[in-house]
């Protein structure tokens, strides 16, 4: 049976350095679910790539035509952003003829996917770094930008304890955990071994 595996962690956790390695790896024939977002892009991102960036007007047409899976606003210090997992009725199709896929998504967008895809089909692959680490790699990425946004970054951080608690991980059945505050590679062949196996 075909999976959708979903990248799941608080930022600074290296989902998107992950999300890149796992879909590059032709062994493991991975399809992307491309999210959207209203947010900036950042420097290096591309439209379709990271996200579909789309403005108010697109995210209006898209809850009007009941296209949204789920949507999460943030209250930003820039303002609302809203994160979005769209219907798309070809990924339902692939499944049916055995095409994995990997998406990068929260605790909220893996318990809507599995209602809307289906319990089997979508699986949790947790990542897990300690917080001093996280806040020094979200740093890093900050300093890259053109214009940092500490304090979202500083906001983010501390949203991410809450909405990552324990409870809301046990609540979602995720029980599985791949760390990755130590070893990059260690954890990624970890992470490449799961899927294989599901």
């Amino acid at each position: 049976m075909a999976k959708i595996f979903v990248l799941i962690g608080k930022s600074g956790s290296g989902k998107d350095s992950f999300f890149e390695e796992l879909i590059n790896d032709g062994s493991l024939n991975l399809n992307k679910i491309v999210g959207y977002t209203t947010r900036p892009k950042r420097v290096h991102e591309e439209n379709g790539r990271e996200y579909f960036f789309i403005d108010e007007d697109e995210l209006g047409r898209l809850r009007r035509d009941s296209m949204i899976i789920e949507e999460r606003c943030y209250h930003t210090v820039h303002g609302d952003w809203y994160y979005l997992t769209v219907k798309d009725e070809e990924i339902k199709k692939a499944l049916k003829e055995s095409n994995d896929y990997l998406y990068i998504g929260t605790i909220e967008s893996f318990r809507q996917m599995k209602e809307y895809y289906g319990n089997e089909t979508v699986v949790p692959l947790y990542i897990e770094v300690e917080d001093g680490i996280r806040l020094e790699r979200a740093l890093i990425r900050e300093r890259k930008q053109e214009n940092p946004k500490y304090a979202e970054m500083c906001r983010r951080f501390l949203a991410d304890c809450s909405d990552f608690s324990e409870e809301k991980i046990e609540e979602a059945g995720i029980s599985k955990r791949f760390d990755n505050s130590g070893s990059k590679e260690s954890c990624l062949k970890e992470l490449r071994e799961y899927i294989r196996m599901n």
